[in-house]
């Protein structure tokens, strides 16, 4: 179990095509507000804008996963990347579009390769052997951090240097590319226990990941939304925000990588729980603490932590669902985050107007762990009930039983 399992031709080709689909997505908030920002009343088009991509996510990502097929896996990405580039590419082509006409661009970018991450990750465990899940989950994590660790200096840049419409122009330049490299990884992803079409009931059961994946993205959303305010009320420069926030990215780098090094005790749940105990606490730290290196370093850890909570979700849903319905239960595990996402820069906005932005963050705290408490609960009962597989529909197996034949990879952690 190293990460030598994971270091093959296949899995640096899926590499490049994820970093193609992904870079766009964590591009394409900022670059909308660059976009339209010299607009009379930019910013505030720029937030709606990016607010239409966000929820065309949302959407897209249940809706479009539960309708992936493995069998016919790569044709159905490569028609949601290539409808999604469509979109990317229309807002940069026409900058000067009445909104409404940007808007339905933005929706269309964000809900066309909705399901693209779910069966990305899905095709990403299907190429190593079983024991090296954990390691290949661990360095997507790591190659996700450095996408986001990249792409707001990108748009930046390329918004401020060459023109407002570069950064999109190039999001829709990278996700094309993405599409062709589908063409060179496997067109299905099928496995072993296959049961096609993920039916809504057996997604259903696995709620309790999703809820306590939410409550990881909610934790952070809310820290990372109300860092520039948190600064200023400690007297602290808010351009300190960036280096913060790039810093809590290369951390949770970091954290995959040392998640994937070594097996770790316990159950995946308890794993969990203690997990986003820890981020909580940091968390809770970097609101309270003065100090802008100690507010750093909080955040850090935070991250640092945040990344194996999440690779600890994604195991666990491996339990809950079938394999044939995994892409779907990513994808919906995704909408879920984004969902947690959304709602909690509304819960910023709300909290800001009426407490002090350490008040606020404490707040968020308290959210995170009720979820986190509540997804626990969920585990713990479904898990009891001892739900038969065999019936098609995800129940509990034993961490250490047999997954189609081989040794579980989770059990070894």
């Amino acid at each position: 179990m190293t990460y030598r399992d994971v270091a093959s031709k296949s899995v640096l080709i899926w590499a490049g095509t994820a970093v193609g689909s992904r870079m766009p997505v964590a591009m394409a908030p900022l670059a909308l507000v660059f976009l339209v920002r010299e607009r009379p009343g930019g910013y505030t088009l720029g937030a709606a804008l990016a607010a239409a991509y966000v929820i065309g996510e949302i959407v897209g990502a249940p809706v479009l996963g539960m309708r992936l097929d493995p069998a016919r896996g790569r044709r159905h990405l490569a028609l949601g990347l290539a409808v999604g580039t469509v979109g990317f590419a229309g807002l940069g082509v026409v900058p000067g579009a009445p909104s409404v006409v940007l808007g339905v661009f933005a929706f269309v970018a964000g809900f066309a390769p909705g399901a693209v991450t779910g069966g990305l990750r899905t095709l990403l465990t299907s190429l190593v052997p079983e024991r090296a899940v954990a390691q290949a989950l661990s360095a997507e994590s790591m190659l996700m951090s450095g996408v986001w660790a990249v792409s707001p200096v990108a748009v930046a840049g390329l918004a401020l240097g060459l023109a407002p419409r570069a950064p999109l122009l190039l999001a829709g330049a990278l996700m094309a590319s993405s599409v062709a490299g589908l063409w060179l990884l496997p067109a299905r992803w099928e496995q072993e226990g296959e049961t096609g079409r993920a039916g809504l009931r057996v997604l259903i059961r696995a709620w309790p990941v999703y809820v306590t994946g939410a409550a990881s993205l909610t934790l952070l959303g809310l820290a990372e939304l109300t860092l520039p305010a948190l600064l200023e009320q400690r007297g602290i420069g808010v351009g300190w925000t960036g280096p913060m926030l790039a810093g809590m990215a290369v951390a949770a780098g970091l954290g995959a990588f040392l998640y994937g090094l070594r097996a770790w005790p316990g159950r995946l749940r308890t794993r969990s729980v203690v997990l986003m105990g820890g981020m909580s606490a940091f968390v809770a730290l970097a609101a309270l603490i003065p100090g802008a290196a100690g507010i750093a370093v909080a955040l850090a850890l935070a991250g640092t932590l945040q990344s194996g909570a999440l690779i600890t979700r994604n195991l666990s849903l491996r339990e809950a669902v079938p394999p044939g319905a995994m892409a779907a239960g990513y994808s919906v595990m995704y909408a879920a985050a984004g969902a947690g996402y959304a709602a909690t820069g509304s819960l910023a906005g709300g909290l800001l107007q009426v407490v002090s932005p350490s008040t606020a963050i404490l707040a968020g705290v308290a959210l995170g762990l009720l979820l986190t408490a509540l997804g626990w609960w969920g585990e713990r009962r479904r898990d009891g009930s001892g739900a038969d597989r065999s019936n098609g529909v995800a129940g509990p197996r034993a961490e250490g039983a047999p997954v189609a034949g081989r040794g579980d990879a989770e059990r070894r952690l």
